[in-house]
């Protein structure tokens, strides 16, 4: 729930006391009223999430591999909406087509040996797009 809140405001609710709220405010103050914020409590404390938005980065690590990552997915919407996917390891091409089979199979084709041209494009695509990024990388 907590990482679902900062990924999808950055913000935890009742994370700081109104003493800790006090010296935050007061600490940022001076950079955002050059900034142009008020300098009432409610716009201070605003920067200071815009602020924090800005510079934090999380990496966390989930398997896509079952049902566990998509049920979490559909709990915490910030999972999917406030995130950019990164896999660690390039998909080989045999799971690729395996996954496209699955999926294709829930739609009615003419024939399987489309069923199996489309899935083996589609990995296709998949992996072309991997090297084209690794191109693009270096």
């Amino acid at each position: 729930m907590y990482i679902n809140d900062i990924l999808s405001t950055g913000y935890i609710p009742e994370l700081f006391a109104s003493d800790e709220l006090e010296a935050i405010t007061g600490k940022v103050r001076a950079e955002a009223k050059s900034s142009g914020y008020l300098d009432t409590p409610d716009e201070l404390f605003k920067f200071f999430l815009e602020k924090t938005k800005k510079n934090l980065h999380l990496d966390l690590c989930f398997s896509p591999v079952g049902d566990a990552f998509r049920i979490r997915s559909r709990m915490f919407p910030g999972l999917i909406n406030s995130t950019s996917i990164d896999y660690f390891h390039p998909w080989p091409r045999d799971a690729l087509i395996d996954v496209a089979q699955r999926f294709l199979g829930e739609i009615e084709l003419p024939s399987e040996e489309l069923c199996m041209t489309l899935s083996t494009h589609m990995a296709y695509v998949h992996l072309s797009i991997d090297e084209a990024n690794n191109r693009y990388r270096t």
